[in-house]
């Protein structure tokens, strides 16, 4: 008898994520960056417009087009389902919403005249928090020393040397709050272990 093969939704943060980030890009393309600029951008904007603080947070779904979406889809989708199953839905949700806010409130403060879009902060953190997969207690992992000075230090290198239009800010504390997350959760399930 012939087993029958069905989809399964194995990891339905990752996946919630990347499906709210296309129907935002396509949003975003559709009203010309109007809906971005409004919703799914932080910038320097006043502290009494409530939608300053929602911004801090809906910025990761905002995304400048369609290859700057597919670039960060791929890297969510290639990483996050693995993550989800490691560390578990919840946990990888608090990545995800630490991740937006952090970096949005250290640009607003810091970096007026920038404004901040993308999921770009949750894939650097998603990056650090995988290269911890196989962290022991008093040990840290080759992989995750290579990952940190390749992608860190690349970061650090072209905020320096280049003026794009890239948060290079963003990436760092992502991959920052990325490493702490991967040290925390691993401690934290080998003490529930």
């Amino acid at each position: 008898m012939k087993k029958k093969f069905k989809i399964s939704f194995n990891a339905p943060i990752t996946l919630g994520f990347v499906a709210i980030c296309f129907v935002v890009t396509l949003l975003g393309i559709i009203t010309s960056g109007g809906s971005t600029r409004l919703l799914f951008m932080t910038y320097h904007s006043s502290l009494v417009n409530p939608l300053t603080y929602l911004r801090f947070f809906t910025h990761v779904f905002g995304h400048a087009g369609w290859s700057h979406f597919i670039g960060n889809a791929s890297y969510l989708l290639l990483l996050g389902p693995m993550l989800e199953e490691k560390h578990g839905s919840k946990e990888l949700l608090e990545v995800i919403v630490i991740t937006a806010f952090v970096p949005a409130l250290i640009n607003y403060i810091f970096f007026p005249h920038i404004g901040l879009l993308g999921a770009s902060g949750v894939v650097f953190a998603f990056i650090l928090l995988a290269s911890f997969t196989g962290f022991e207690e008093g040990e840290i992992p080759l992989t995750f020393i290579l990952v940190t000075v390749i992608f860190i230090g690349q970061q650090v290198y072209e905020g320096i040397a280049y003026k794009d239009n890239i948060s290079h800010m963003g990436h760092i504390v992502g991959g920052i709050l990325g490493a702490v997350s991967g040290y925390m959760l691993n401690k934290k399930s080998r003490l529930g272990a």
